[in-house]
């Protein structure tokens, strides 16, 4: 597959709202290490499969209602959000999967495209500690097709995230 550095706001690379974003905190020099890929890198498995990596360096960043409330999860492309343990790291009555709209309406960028950070609104996230396993994890950069490698320390640094444990786990 080929790839493109984001290069500028006519569709190459990141999204221009996301690429705007790393520039304001100081990362602009990630633009540049944008991939896009012709084929959708929507879900974690399409994404996983563009940039040839496991499936747990993929971050998925997750939108979800706390008593009515957004909040960000960011979790890895191999396992899937415990909605009980965030309720209760959040002290929440009841914890749901966020509809699109309230996505949209919160981050400014569409489910399979959701960067873990650049929203339009600030939100309170979680990020997984199962991320921080690996030197590199990949996340969406407000676009469908577009992927960003970036440290998980860094990651929870500029995504102002909280590291808990709350990956649902197999019996």
């Amino acid at each position: 597959m080929t790839t493109t550095a984001a290069t500028d706001a006519e569709g190459f690379g990141a999204h221009p709202r996301f690429a705007e974003a790393l520039r304001e905190l100081g990362l602009g020099e990630l633009t540049a290490r944008v991939r896009r890929f012709p084929d959708a890198t929507r879900t974690a498995e399409q994404a996983a499969a563009a940039v040839g990596c496991e499936l747990s360096q993929i971050c998925k960043s997750l939108i979800f209602a706390a008593d009515g409330v957004p909040v960000l999860v960011l979790m890895d492309g191999a396992s899937r959000v415990d909605v009980e343990l965030v309720r209760k790291e959040l002290g929440a009555e009841k914890v749901t999967r966020a509809k699109a709209d309230v996505v949209r309406e919160t981050t400014g960028y569409a489910i399979g495209g959701v960067p873990p950070f650049g929203h339009r609104t600030r939100t309170r996230v979680l990020a997984d500690r199962s991320l921080l396993e690996h030197d590199t994890v990949w996340a969406a950069a407000g676009d469908p097709h577009a992927v960003f490698p970036i440290a998980p320390d860094a990651l929870v640094a500029h995504a102002g995230a909280t590291v808990v444990d709350v990956r649902e786990r197999t019996a």
